[in-house]
């Protein structure tokens, strides 16, 4: 290898310390963290659990996005292998999204997630009332 060059980071090397994938930007573990962890990707998924919806049916119900930003939403979430996008042949074209099966078996983990979240929001909503008030008294 050239003095000045480096090694393109294996799946391995990239995932062997948690410490390591979450600082190397070129780290695909990472990437895809950040993609699916976002708040429009996350709500494009679980609005296509279990149904086809038209671009239209996503922005309406997907209050504050643009529509560039469904649009780049869309496009990576189908480069990633998680949403489906069917172009029907009819005057004028009539498009589709879908979850892939791929994209199912991460909804199921968001649903996790969400569940979750539901359990234990009243103690979270504990702690930050006390860090509240503690900060209030310092700060």
């Amino acid at each position: 290898m050239e003095e000045g060059t480096s090694k393109e980071p294996s799946h391995s090397e990239c995932t062997e310390d948690a410490f390591q994938w979450d600082t190397r930007e070129d780290c695909d573990v990472r990437q895809i963290l950040d993609r699916i962890g976002d708040k429009w990707s996350l709500l494009v998924i679980a609005l296509l659990d279990n149904r086809v919806l038209r671009f239209t049916e996503l922005k309406k119900t997907i209050d504050g996005i643009s529509q560039r930003m469904l649009t780049v939403t869309l496009r990576q979430l189908e480069r990633d292998g998680l949403v489906r996008r069917t172009v029907h042949p009819v005057v004028p074209p009539r498009v589709v999204y879908e979850l892939t099966p791929l994209g199912v078996t991460l909804h199921d983990t968001i649903q996790a997630l969400v569940t979750w979240t539901e359990k234990h929001q009243n103690e979270i909503a504990t702690a930050r009332a006390t860090y509240d008030s503690r900060e209030a008294l310092i700060g």
